[in-house]
């Protein structure tokens, strides 16, 4: 293919992977190459792969699939490894080389899908005893032959239980699954409220998709934040544009999403969130009573946290000047990139005498949290 060619619609993820690389758009990358080769092994079987329909036909009620060489699957491909090495741009190269058959979807998008598919559903006359997930999972595998889910991150019982009997009706219609993660399988709602439950589903995973950690030599996400102001001040449109931009930028405009986080027992509302992205008011984040455990789970699942609206702060808002430091301190001890508006330079934000030397830490964590070095070091979940 030359330079500058447009991939054909039945090019795979390695010769649109090529393309993106000969373009300058991305940087060769051997695991990035490797995953984009797997992918499209698994583009070329797909492309002369039909799943089964939903009613059996006389084969299957017999048993005798296998004696009369009934059609496996392919198998799937579970992608996992730490934020920014390209998980999702990987798998965007698949589904875009099988548009009219294939769903892409934010696993976060797809469980809201579902959970508002079953409230409909329960809520149709005489459907008290019905179960709607196998007739939800039909009407995804009549339309798709492979189902790509991005980013899964399972967070309570009542997900976990909705997504383990999707995925086996899925698997029974033939549909193949893509994902990605940040975790290997077996880290799925670790520590979780009745996790063992949950088990079979990690082996199903296991045994019908192929893993493969990808560990790409550097985040890409990091080049669209170098070089770019992530300490915005004084508050204005010009500050809110900026973020915006921030937003489009690392989440490939993707619309913002609320986002629900589970920590103890208590949910805590991220007001938008993807692609390991959140977005918050100050007010969202400093000004409701949370605590050093909700600041830390935010940490650990957002690589960057956009915070709008920094006030100044004087004595009479000590205790929301003391979330706000709980808060830096979190992202910092997770090498989350904090990118913010705020009212003053971050040496005033607390212009109070009483408490200005506890805060000047927080000061310099603000200042160290703009270098290269921080914004390039890798995210501790």
């Amino acid at each position: 293919m030359s330079d500058g060619a447009v991939p054909a619609m039945n090019d795979g993820p390695l010769a649109r992977y090529r393309v993106q690389v000969d373009e300058g758009a991305l940087r060769p990358d051997p695991a990035q190459a490797l995953a984009a080769e797997k992918l499209s092994s698994l583009h070329h079987a797909l492309e002369s792969y039909q799943p089964k329909s939903g009613r059996k036909g006389w084969i299957e009620r017999f048993g005798l699939t296998g004696q009369y060489g009934a059609v496996e699957s392919p198998r799937g491909l579970y992608l996992y490894g730490g934020v920014g090495v390209g998980k999702s741009m990987l798998m965007e190269l698949l589904a875009d080389s099988l548009p009219e058959r294939s769903l892409r979807v934010h696993f976060h998008e797809f469980m809201r899908d579902v959970h508002g598919e079953v409230h409909r559903l329960r809520q149709l006359p005489g459907s008290d005893d019905g179960d709607p997930i196998p007739g939800i999972a039909d009407g995804i595998a009549d339309s798709n032959t492979l189902l790509c889910l991005d980013e899964m991150e399972v967070r309570d019982i009542a997900d976990a239980m909705i997504v383990s009997r999707i995925f086996a009706r899925l698997f029974e219609r033939g549909v193949v699954v893509v994902i990605t993660s940040n975790r290997h399988p077996d880290a799925l709602y670790k520590d979780g409220l009745q996790r063992e439950k949950f088990l079979p589903f990690i082996e199903l995973l296991k045994e019908r998709l192929d893993l493969l950690h990808l560990e790409a030599q550097q985040d890409y996400r990091i080049g669209r934040i170098l070089g770019d102001t992530v300490f915005h001040h004084p508050c204005g449109d010009a500050a809110t544009t900026a973020l915006n931009e921030a937003w489009d930028r690392l989440t490939d405009e993707a619309p913002p999403e609320p986002y629900s986080l589970n920590v103890k027992g208590r949910k805590i509302v991220v007001p938008a969130a993807a692609h390991s992205v959140a977005r918050f008011s100050f007010a969202d984040v400093c000004e409701q009573p949370l605590g050093p455990s909700d600041y830390l789970e935010i940490g650990a699942q957002f690589c960057t946290v956009i915070v709008d609206g920094i006030p100044a702060l004087g004595p009479e808002k000590r205790d929301v000047a003391r979330r706000f430091v709980t808060l830096i301190d979190a992202l910092y001890e997770h090498r989350s990139v904090l990118i913010c508006s705020a009212e003053t330079p971050p040496d005033t934000i607390y212009d109070g005498d009483d408490w200005k030397f506890e805060f000047q830490r927080t000061v310099s964590r603000i200042i160290e949290m703009q270098a290269e070095d921080y914004i390039r070091s890798r995210h501790v979940d």
